[in-house]
């Protein structure tokens, strides 16, 4: 259950720089994601979006450096461990989704639900039976080794990890990557439920037409800086989005991992 005020951003994130060395690889970025709303940011491979994504995770890798404001629940988290920001409910889905390959889907799901079960939450196992609502097919295969599933299982797998630390602040990085057309649906339906039952997403995807169909506002990244924003009804029928990725680029990306 959401724990932000209606009105007030769960995340606001102001002038955000991020450097590899002295490669800058995000300048100046700003965007807001609202309680129980889907909000995208869209672009090219090598934009910048993954690194969005993990300077606000404060998950960057040694040789990253961030500066700039990110605020998580009128809280300022810029010098927080990963670890507290997961406490406070934030959570990410990495592209490579780190899934524990030799383990059960069970045991991967149960270890997302970690810190709940170390904070003394009574309820941290109701988390089990949402996931297994949400993605029946994981209650089918929950004594599978995870490295046994398909690529579209493996991503539900990941979400649904994330989803047993109860978040607010969802964080998705490209979460179609690699996924045939019908598994790509399926996982953006997933998300749009996920938004109706409170919690707010932020959606980092190459499918720019699948992205902007689900979320309720977009942000184009280019070459690490937002280039333009608005609803995503707006962004989809932008001319500018249109010519640049929603052309060839934006359709499906065909596969064969399902």
């Amino acid at each position: 259950m959401s724990t932000s005020q209606p009105d007030t951003p769960v995340l606001e994130v102001a002038d955000l720089t991020v450097r590899y060395g002295q490669v800058r690889a995000v300048t100046r970025a700003q965007l807001t994601v609202q309680p129980g709303s889907i909000v995208t940011v869209i672009g090219a491979n090598g934009a910048g979006k993954s690194t969005l994504l993990n300077a606000i995770m404060g998950s960057l890798p040694a040789n990253g450096s961030s500066t700039g404001s990110i605020r998580y629940r009128q809280s300022d988290v810029n010098r927080w461990p990963v670890e507290r920001r997961v406490a406070r409910g934030m959570s990410l889905v990495p592209e490579s989704r780190e899934l524990f390959a030799s383990m059960t889907v069970e045991d991967n799901l149960l270890l997302g639900a970690f810190r709940l079960y170390r904070a003394r939450h009574s309820d941290w196992r109701s988390s089990l039976t949402e996931v297994y609502d949400l993605f029946p097919v994981l209650a089918t295969r929950k004594w599978q080794q995870a490295g046994t599933l398909s690529g579209g299982e493996r991503q539900m797998l990941a979400v649904g990890r994330a989803l047993m630390a109860k978040p607010e602040l969802l964080m998705l990085d490209e979460p179609s990557l690699g996924l045939a057309p019908r598994i790509v649906r399926e996982i953006f339906q997933i998300i749009a439920q996920l938004r109706s039952m409170g919690t707010a997403i932020l959606l980092v995807e190459q499918n720019a037409r699948a992205a902007l169909q689900v979320a309720d506002y977009g942000y184009v990244l280019e070459t690490g800086q937002v280039i333009l924003e608005g609803a995503a009804a707006d962004l989809a029928t932008d001319q500018r989005v249109i010519d640049s990725y929603l052309g060839l680029g934006g359709e499906p990306r065909e596969t064969t991992t399902d």
